[in-house]
């Protein structure tokens, strides 16, 4: 992606189900769940990059020994800060007490972050905080094991000051009105009253204060916990949690906007944000790692016992497709072939724009997420050359000669890598004009394979903001002197905010939402742009569920062409010789490519859930009145 998005959160969650020694046994190590959890936090870096968080949780252990561990960081590369804080600490006991090396018992007892229970996070802060505090797990502590609880999870919640205010009404007293914190208080606030009814149950019974507390680890109902905590949520969420006994859950939200797969064997139990990591840290076969249906939690008891469970009724699935496009890795089996599909779908729409020309046409892509639909582009313009050759000789009627015969078969697509982004290039100029300049460098090209008035058709997984494109990657593809430079996107138009986790708050960020601006003022339509601004004014009041997207009505009278078009426009220079066009996905398409992932609102404005109308509601106001607040 050419334009930066802040990325989805990646958690992972590992539940041990054989004592230590077992893995210290087979595997060579006790350290064998933290191994792979740094795997796996690894694998998610994609999902990632200003914050990692690792939490543990050791079982069974006697009064007065730690038993909870967590290490955050905010560190640059912060997945390798944190386990080398771990490995510090580990291996600094080890040669303090050399003669635990080989006792999992002592190792348990006196080494931290050695669990049977684990749950790690990277993150790319939303709302642009970096601090320590804001880096998942989060820790609710308390002195009865039971009441302890952690969280992190891969979510944005919609109505964050609705839930804040429902805490208040509780009688807390939140220290922060961030949604993590919300969260995981209402969690904790049943969390504490389940735990407190069987107390007093017992207490009834006849059973000593000391007798209870493991009753109430084997009783308590983390089902029953999460239905009432989540009742309330609007949003998109995967969001785990580990209790101090030893008891795990995670929970997905109910129209599935957020990822989450889980296996489990006679070993492990493991949940992620993604199924290829699982795969990968665990070499676990594609059909044995499980999609969380949406509304469920998978509940790990401290006793090893697994269930999924209905926490929240269903809502219809709008699983978010730029997981497929963009966030998730691209090794996933079913992700690799949907976005080849979306490059394969695009094609025919690019032959209109190089009037058929494929001969006199470089085809290439800008590094690295849209590699893949560029091969399923290129499958596509291969068929249909294949289909050119075959014609024209049958069209010869076994009177061509062997060289035109030749001729014919030798035609081949021209592909090549184009585009090449210099990684260490930085920006450090603040006056504008050399800045601009420097930005204008941050991709490089690839000389002497473009021929001068060639078509350059390039694909990128989306066009969002256009800034890169505009500064950079234009310019230089410009300096190769082509006739025309198609750039086509295998995501749709993104005309509107998203409200569940992507960092795409303001509108006027958006280049389509500037296009259909620009377009309203050449055809002396601009006075809509008001009167939209009114009809979301007076729904400042509603309840969620009344308020209705009329930023809608502002993309209604153009095509997608005509947007097309008009945004590359706006992205065009006068400086630049070459015709430039721009191709984006249609929904449709989108559709047809990712089948199981059709949460579309940033294209379409249909959002999954009430609170989605109520962001792009004030999302446009604060457009309007040239806020800059967010708009959740």
């Amino acid at each position: 992606m050419s334009d930066p998005l802040k990325h989805e959160c990646g958690i992972a969650l590992i539940r041990l189900l054989k004592p230590l020694e077992y893995y210290k046994e087979k595997y060579g190590t006790a350290f064998y769940g933290i191994n792979k959890m740094y795997l796996m936090m690894e694998k998610q870096h994609n999902r990632g990059q200003d914050g990692a968080g690792f939490a543990s949780i050791k079982l069974d252990v006697k009064p007065g020994q730690r038993y909870i561990s967590r290490v955050r960081s905010n560190e640059p590369q912060p997945i390798q800060d944190i386990f080398a804080q771990i490995n510090e600490r580990i291996n600094a006991e080890l040669d303090e007490n050399p003669q635990i090396k080989d006792d999992v018992a002592a190792q348990k007892a006196q080494i931290p972050y050695i669990g049977e229970l684990m749950m790690g996070h990277v993150r790319y802060g939303t709302f642009g905080k970096n601090s320590i505090e804001s880096v998942h797990p989060f820790l609710r502590q308390n002195n009865w094991m039971h009441r302890n609880l952690i969280m992190a999870g891969n979510f944005n919640m919609t109505n964050v000051f609705e839930l804040f205010d429902k805490l208040v009404e509780l009688g807390q007293h939140p220290k922060d009105m961030a949604d993590t914190v919300t969260v995981m208080e209402k969690v904790g606030h049943f969390q504490d009253r389940e735990v407190s009814k069987l107390y007093k149950k017992f207490k009834a019974e006849g059973l000593s204060k000391m007798e209870s507390s493991p009753k109430i680890a084997e009783q308590l109902n983390v089902a029953k916990v999460l239905k009432k905590s989540a009742k309330d949520w609007d949003g998109g969420y995967a969001m785990g949690g580990l209790m101090g006994h030893g008891d795990a859950f995670l929970l997905r939200d109910p129209s599935g906007i957020r990822p989450a797969y889980y296996y489990q064997d006679d070993e492990v139990v493991v949940v992620a944000s993604e199924r290829p990591v699982i795969q990968t840290a665990f070499n676990a076969p594609f059909e044995e790692v499980k999609e969380l249906d949406p509304g469920k939690a998978i509940i790990i008891k401290k006793n090893g016992k697994v269930s999924i469970e209905q926490i929240l009724k269903p809502l219809e699935r709008k699983a978010c497709s730029f997981e497929r496009i963009y966030f998730s890795r691209g090794s996933d089996a079913e992700i690799y072939q949907e976005r080849k599909k979306l490059g394969h779908l695009l094609f025919p729409k690019i032959m209109e724009f190089i009037d058929h020309d494929i001969d006199n046409t470089v085809f290439s892509y800008i590094p690295n997420t849209a590699e893949t639909s560029f091969y399923g582009m290129v499958e596509a313009a291969h068929a249909v050359l294949n289909e050119q050759k075959r014609d024209a000789i049958i069209a010869g009627e076994g009177k061509l000669t062997a060289q035109q015969v030749e001729d014919t078969l030798s035609r081949k697509l021209r592909t090549e890598k184009i585009a090449i982004k210099d990684a260490k290039l930085r920006t450090f100029i603040t006056e504008d004009s050399s800045r601009d300049d420097l930005v204008a460098h941050v991709y490089d090209v690839t000389y002497g394979v473009v021929k001068e008035n060639d078509n350059l058709v390039i694909i990128d997984d989306s066009i969002v903001r256009g800034t890169t494109l505009k500064k950079s990657i234009l310019k230089m593809m410009d300096r190769l002197k082509p006739k025309k430079i198609v750039v086509v996107s295998s995501a749709p138009q993104i005309r509107y905010p998203d409200c569940y986790g992507i960092d795409m708050a303001r509108l006027e960020g958006l280049v389509a939402f500037r296009a259909a601006l620009a377009l309203h003022e050449d055809r002396g339509t601009y006075n809509i742009v008001e009167e939209i601004y009114k009809k979301c004014k007076a729904q400042i009041e509603y309840k969620d569920k009344d308020v209705v997207n009329y930023v809608k009505e502002l993309y209604d009278p153009f095509t997608d062409q005509e947007i097309s078009d008009k945004i590359g426009e706006l992205l065009s220079d006068d400086d630049l010789n070459a015709e430039v066009r721009i191709v984006y996905q249609t929904v449709e398409n989108l559709h047809k490519a990712c089948p199981k992932n059709l949460g579309d609102w940033y294209f379409t404005g249909d959002y999954p859930t009430d609170g989605g109308n109520r962001v792009v509601n004030r999302a446009y106001i604060n457009f309007y009145e040239k806020n800059d607040e967010r708009a959740y």
